[in-house]
């Protein structure tokens, strides 16, 4: 059975990262409220260093190595926004990072992790190929993996965002968070739970990606089988880890269409006057097709991540 983290370890983890993070603000809208029928309290991890909220497990795995692990560098397999969070957790302790991306990457993602001073090794965008090619580069590198998800110090790391949120607005009845490989589900869960036993926590996935519906409603953890959706950061599957969470922390899970997603991404983007990318969107786009079911509650949104093509966005094909 591998660990599962405790309040205590985020905790930890917060102290251990917050000189290096920024404490990010929560945002509200007027308009959205009424949209929704519900206040709505969004945490901005689009205004977190790199432009997302996998800064934070980045970070707290990094500064938690030995001296002799950190020798030999850190290296991962990532869509992008974890890449970046390591390269630059990496830099700022002067250590080398070694990146697996699929060769489908967003550019800006991309441009990031180079910016950052990691090396990058293309593959082909299968959890197949990336692990294969990370383990050709460990083997010849000697660097610790610092897995995007499943790795105890990154889920203790994001799992700093709903404490900080919970710790401003503690009244809170509910929180939604995208869900991927659940790193950031599983310590929001993990948090939200500790410090209100009483909220409910649910995760937000694109229908076109639902392996984590899927894994939760029959209660086998199923993998996730040639996505596409516009979502980038929500392509892969739970890990036992993450899905042991949040089968026991996380009260459901909600798809949302395609159209919902940019639907969504497009309100903040006018409303709110912020840029979130659409792995981001889910999570608003989920509350807003179920509403009914929360008119009248206070509920949290983790906006994850604002890292998009501004010269390719999905509003233009309209």
């Amino acid at each position: 059975m591998q660990d599962i983290p405790t309040f205590q370890d985020i905790q930890k983890a917060h102290k251990t990262i917050a000189p290096h993070i920024h404490r990010t603000p929560v945002m509200t809208s007027m308009n959205i409220n009424q949209l929704a029928g519900a206040e709505l309290f969004f945490k901005c991890e689009n205004f977190q260093k790199v432009g997302a909220f996998k800064y934070r497990g980045a970070t707290n795995a990094v500064l938690s190595l030995g001296a002799q692990d950190a020798g030999n560098g850190v290296a991962t397999h990532s869509s992008g926004n974890h890449a970046a969070a390591l390269a630059l957790a990496a830099r700022n302790r002067g250590i080398k990072c070694f990146v697996v991306m699929p060769r489908t990457a967003p550019k800006p993602k991309i441009d990031a992790v180079r910016h950052y001073g990691a090396e990058i090794t293309f593959c082909e965008p299968t959890l197949k190929s990336r692990e294969e090619t990370l383990e050709t580069i460990v083997s010849r590198t000697g660097a610790t993996v610092v897995h995007p998800y499943d790795n105890f110090r990154v889920i203790c790391g994001q799992g700093t965002a709903a404490k900080e949120l919970l710790e401003e607005f503690p009244d809170l009845d509910s929180i939604f968070a995208p869900v991927g490989g659940g790193g950031l589900l599983s310590g929001t869960a993990l948090a939200a739970k500790s410090m209100k036993p009483s909220i409910r926590v649910y995760g937000c996935e694109p229908a076109n990606a639902d392996d984590a519906c899927r894994s939760f409603r029959t209660g086998q953890l199923l993998p996730s089988v040639n996505p596409k959706t516009i979502a980038d950061g929500l392509l892969t599957s739970l890990s036992e880890r993450t899905f042991t969470v949040i089968r026991a922390h996380v009260d459901d899970i909600f798809t949302v269409s395609e159209e919902s997603i940019l639907q969504a991404m497009l309100l903040v983007w006018q409303r709110m006057k912020i840029i979130i990318e659409p792995s981001s969107a889910v999570a608003l786009a989920a509350l807003l097709d179920n509403h009914l079911n929360f008119k009248g509650e206070r509920s949290g949104i983790i906006l994850s991540g604002g890292n998009v093509d501004l010269l390719n966005l999905p509003f233009r094909a309209g």
